[in-house]
């Protein structure tokens, strides 16, 4: 008997003889066909959780992690509350050395003195709006870029790599040697600050951000640390499952992961985008009990627009949403 599938929007017949034989090399073989919509280098890891299938594209290629390295700066920090040494009620104080350019909205909307916010809802805005300001805030919490490092080392993933705060990063990328004074990081001042970088220096900046390996990760330890987030083995029980409501409710990056599958697909992710980088990681709940699918995907050194980038991460995800939804064990 013959099958119907649906992958990309585009239904095609698969022979009974053909859907008997097909493994995980059927798969990774279309995310390579898939990958050059991409415009760029794209790795992909794609695992399917209760069977723990696989497959993946580049999968030990680093790749700058942009604003997915908040992922593990959260398995820090809640690891250090599950170890009792911190509270998640603990406010911060938010001043203007703290403001840090970017996505978010404590640089635009709470950039005056005498504000202070819980660190619970400094994950939430870190993960959910990808705000900067807050991710520094608590990555400092979280005992610095070398201490998250050094908990993905024990986890076991050691090509995650955090080593700046997003401050430091955006200003690297931007080709920025001298960091701005204290209450003048407003997303006009860093605009300036840019505009005034001469194009060379500019593009010369560029290249060694995406050659840096520095705040990088690989698809596959991505995978890894998504599948230890999920199997609760990073975290305590009310940690995971915490971590995990906050990414079912990002807010960012629907046209990637989320971007090709069906409405009401539950996604819990992060995405990641700077410069020629776009990325997004997260878990993908199948319908029909058919279990949960992770999709670590990253692009680099792309020449194409951002949505362009977006749409080639969206039809890997959904490829590997149907494959592992139709395709079963052995």
């Amino acid at each position: 008997m013959n099958r119907v599938i649906r992958v990309l929007g585009a239904a095609i017949v698969v022979t009974a003889s053909q859907w008997a034989t097909a493994g995980e090399p059927l798969l990774e073989r279309e995310l390579a066909r898939l990958a050059a919509a991409s415009g760029g280098t794209m790795g992909i890891a794609a695992i399917h959780l209760e069977s723990e299938r696989s497959a993946y594209l580049n999968p030990d290629m680093s790749f700058p992690m942009a604003s997915t390295y908040k992922v593990p700066i959260a398995v820090q920090l809640l690891h250090r509350v599950d170890e009792g040494e911190l509270p998640l009620d603990k406010r911060v104080e938010i001043e203007p050395q703290h403001l840090a350019p970017g996505s978010g909205m404590i640089t635009t909307l709470l950039d005056d003195p005498g504000v202070s916010i819980s660190l619970h809802n400094l994950v939430e805005l870190m993960l959910l709006i990808s705000d900067n300001s807050a991710t520094d805030l608590v990555l400092a919490e979280a005992g610095g870029a070398a201490a998250v490092t050094e908990r993905m080392q024990t986890l076991g993933v050691d090509d995650i790599r955090v080593a700046r705060p997003t401050l430091r990063l955006i200003d690297d990328w931007m080709g920025i040697d001298d960091p701005l004074e204290p209450g003048k990081r407003s997303r006009e001042h860093y605009q300036a600050f840019y505009e005034a970088v001469p194009e060379a220096r500019r593009e010369a900046a560029h290249m060694a951000f995406e050659a840096d390996e520095r705040d990088t990760a690989t698809p596959r330890d991505m995978g890894r640390l998504l599948e230890q987030i999920w199997r609760r083995s990073a975290l305590s029980e009310t940690s995971s499952a915490l971590l995990i409501d906050i990414m079912e409710r990002c807010q960012t990056g629907e046209d990637r992961l989320k971007g090709l599958l069906p409405e009401g697909t539950v996604v819990a992710h992060k995405t990641g985008t700077i410069g020629r980088t776009t990325n997004d990681v997260g878990i993908i709940t199948l319908p029909h009990d058919a279990g949960h699918v992770i999709v670590a995907a990253f692009v680099k050194e792309s020449n194409l627009e951002v949505p362009e980038r977006e749409r080639a991460i969206a039809e890997a995800a959904r490829a590997a949403h149907d494959y592992f939804l139709f395709s079963k064990a052995d």
